[in-house]
């Protein structure tokens, strides 16, 4: 398989939008670790990227997926690189990363008195309910290990399922999404999630209990499996990309007018069953465009291309507990909203470049960060996929 580069940048621009998601988290009305005065409209334009983003990314990383299996050819070596590279940075994350979160967050919101120190070493390793927060917690890395259990999952599959079948179902996948398919299938299966499976559910990134996000994200995962093998359907994504761009932003249109009619869930029936459509409608149709428009695109190199390919992953593992802390430092001061918000995407961008660039040249924290033992000789060419 031959790198996708317009999924590469298509991956990087949406850690890029989960950044600013992330710093816009810290202002609107919504739970989070760690908050500022803010305003409800400000989840209006949040909504924008809200229904895709993380389905684009764990469509991208089974499309990686797919050529890593591969390259590595056996499915359990396939099985062992993916969690070398998944779940040593996560333990590294849930370790040293992650713990400044809930220290701030129980500080803000349940007066926890004591300092950073006592808590990681007496209350953070309890294994244990601390107020409300289930402590150690992987907080924003969720992601990774989700990703590292659906490797898992595809892993056992591939070596179990006789080829005969595997190659049966790529066929059938390739036949079908080929055409009108493409949009209404995923479409009406989101719909059937939020209606009639999962009526209600939120997503709880606690893996266990977490069957609305599975629903979702397990099946972008296996449909980037099947895509990177399957050139009419996307093929199908270029010639769709205009009206499902356009359909894209009818539904985010439909959306922020019902936010903005009734702001933070307040909708009465039966606007909020069509706010729910509408979001699943906007969801997979930016994601169709997106990937179609990529490939037509997009689908080409550039000189800081590997470079910001591989700062995605160590970004992810640090950027919010950057946020954390430095939306925590702000609050005492006091200042204008958008000198906050100004202040918090320069912190945070600061401070996922020092990380990775000081990780990426230490090369033992280099796979703590998500990087591979020795950095390639060839910098201006990187022919591995993208790892998460």
């Amino acid at each position: 398989m031959q790198r996708h580069y317009g999924l590469d940048w298509l991956r990087i621009g949406a850690f890029a939008i989960l950044i600013l998601y992330h710093v816009g988290m810290v202002f609107v009305p919504w739970d989070f670790h760690a908050k500022l005065p803010g305003a409800w409209w400000v989840a209006v334009p949040m909504m924008a990227s809200n229904p895709w983003r993380l389905a684009l990314l764990f469509l991208v990383s089974g499309y990686a997926s797919r050529a890593l299996m591969i390259r590595n050819k056996k499915p359990w070596r396939f099985a062992r690189q993916r969690s070398l590279r998944l779940l040593v940075p996560l333990a590294f994350g849930v370790a040293v990363i992650v713990p400044v979160q809930p220290w701030v967050e129980l500080g803000e919101k349940f007066g926890y008195p004591h300092g950073f120190l006592y808590f990681y070493w007496h209350d953070y390793w309890r294994f244990g309910m601390l107020g409300p927060l289930l402590l150690p917690t992987w907080n924003h890395l969720w992601f990774v290990g989700y990703l590292w259990v659906y490797t898992l999952v595809l892993a056992l599959a591939a070596g179990l399922l006789p080829a005969t079948v595997t190659a049966t179902a790529q066929r059938g996948f390739a036949w079908v999404m080929r055409g009108p398919a493409l949009l209404a299938l995923p479409i009406a299966w989101m719909v059937l999630v939020n209606f009639v499976l999962f009526p209600g559910a939120r997503e709880t990134h606690a893996l266990v209990d977490d069957w609305v996000a599975h629903a979702s994200y397990f099946p972008a995962f296996l449909f980037g499996y099947a895509l990177a093998c399957a050139p009419a359907t996307l093929a199908a994504f270029v010639r769709q990309w205009k009206p499902a761009a356009a359909l894209a932003l009818a539904a985010y249109a439909l959306v922020a007018g019902i936010e903005i009619r009734w702001p933070g869930n307040t909708m009465p029936a039966p606007w909020g069953n069509i706010f729910s459509i509408a979001r699943a409608v906007e969801g997979w149709s930016a994601v169709t465009a997106l990937i179609g428009y990529a490939d037509s695109h997009w689908n080409r190199d550039q000189r800081w291309r590997p470079m910001l390919t591989e700062a995605v992953f160590p970004f992810y593992i640090v950027h919010q507990s950057i946020i954390v802390l430095a939306a925590d430092s702000l609050r005492p001061l006091a200042l204008p909203g958008w000198a906050e918000f100004a202040l918090l995407v320069a912190a945070t961008v600061a401070g996922c470049w020092a990380f990775y660039l000081t990780g990426r040249a230490i090369g033992p924290l280099r796979p703590l960060i998500g990087l591979r033992r020795h950095a390639s000789r060839r910098t201006h060419v990187d022919p591995r996929p993208a790892l998460v």
